[in-house]
């Protein structure tokens, strides 16, 4: 995965994503860009206001499930220092809201 980050000084953080043409058929992109989208939407509340974020998988990164990309994306964030804390560390188990 790789993340480009944008700030654009208010207003709430924001996401594009991409997975190009050669990754795969388009159902196998639509199925990256909803697992980008799932990701992020889990991660949403503890992002800073005011970034705007591009996400791109690559082919590997097709093969792999909501979890493994939850948990790449916020190791990145965290790395940029662009979460606040209190973030769940892990993706929710299926019905599990997260704080």
């Amino acid at each position: 995965m790789r993340l480009l980050f944008l700030d654009a000084g208010e207003g709430p953080p924001r996401l594009g994503a991409a997975v190009g043409k050669r990754q795969g058929s388009s159902v196998v992109r639509s199925r990256g860009r909803r697992i980008l989208r799932e990701a992020f939407r889990v991660c949403r509340p503890w992002a800073k206001d005011g970034i705007w974020i591009v996400a791109m998988l690559r082919s590997a990164g097709l093969k792999a499930g909501t979890g493994e990309i939850y948990g790449d994306m916020v190791a990145l964030l965290k790395k940029e220092e662009l979460l606040r804390p209190g973030f769940p560390p892990v993706f929710p188990s299926a019905g599990e809201a997260p704080d």
